[in-house]
């Protein structure tokens, strides 16, 4: 199986150096759609869909490979391999964040930026950290999505996406979430929101832009300052947006800050 087909991978844009998009839990890479191709004339731009996501091969799901976040880090080295170009700067949210995390911690030579949208490296809250749910919180919403997950997928997209001024995109999430095999779905999502990775974000070095929203249900206000305090090389940048997903509710608003971003670290 050739890895453009098992993660669906596509490239545009031209340039000496490769931006990468990688899209979170329930999602796909046609969520980048208003922010990727502004970025298309400077870079080559590589867009990809997580195995077990949107149009990858779903046969090449493994449990064991990717029963942790560490599987997909290894396929973004790989992708990066086969269709990269130069320095690359990572673009992921959410759960892409720690993939990108542990990929520039792995093949740091092949990174010269990284942009987190939404990141958190533990959904969950221990002793002074916190990551905005408890553990019974956790259990509860994987137990709802055991028993109903596209009952789940209907009341949660929504509440994720925020942005309510803009229901059409709380439509699109659901039907994202919808259209995910609801087994692969359920093994992804215990993987997601039970990992723990704060010991592994002081081990990149790589320069980051945390890209956080002023309201988020999914990764709040805390999670944010968690990382800039811990993550080497960071800048936090919050936009007053209500959601997870600026890159879709405020592209413009996440388009500047990246820029601002890269022009301070690329130059």
């Amino acid at each position: 199986m050739s890895v453009r087909d098992r993660n669906n991978v596509t490239v545009a844009g031209s340039g000496a150096a490769t931006m990468v998009f990688a899209h979170g839990f329930g999602c796909d890479q046609t969520m980048w759609r208003f922010m990727a191709p502004a970025f298309g004339e400077r870079f080559r731009t590589i867009s990809y869909d997580l195995v077990g996501s949107g149009k990858s091969d779903l046969s090449a799901y493994d449990r064991a490979r990717y029963g942790t976040l560490h599987g997909h880090a290894d396929d973004l080295l790989e992708i990066i391999e086969e269709f990269g170009t130069g320095p690359v700067v990572f673009v992921g949210h959410s759960v892409s964040t720690m993939i990108g995390l542990l990929a520039t911690i792995k093949a740091p030579e092949r990174f010269v930026a990284q942009v987190m949208v939404g990141p958190s490296p533990c959904y969950i809250n221990d002793g002074d950290y916190v990551g905005g749910f408890s553990r019974e919180d956790i259990d509860e919403l994987l137990d709802t999505m055991d028993a109903n997950y596209l009952g789940w997928s209907s009341n949660m997209a929504p509440a994720i996406m925020g942005a309510p001024t803009q229901p059409e995109l709380a439509e699109e999430l659901t039907s994202s979430f919808c259209r995910n095999d609801p087994e692969i779905a359920r093994h992804f999502a215990r993987v997601t929101f039970l990992s723990d990775h704060r010991a592994d974000v002081p081990c990149s070095n790589v320069p980051a832009l945390i890209l956080q929203c002023s309201d988020d249900l999914v990764a709040p206000m805390e999670v944010g300052h968690y990382l800039h305090r811990h993550l080497p090389a960071s800048t936090l940048h919050v936009i007053d947006n209500v959601g997870h997903c600026p890159h879709m509710s405020a592209p413009a608003a996440s388009s500047r800050a990246i820029e601002a971003f890269l022009a301070q670290t690329l130059r």
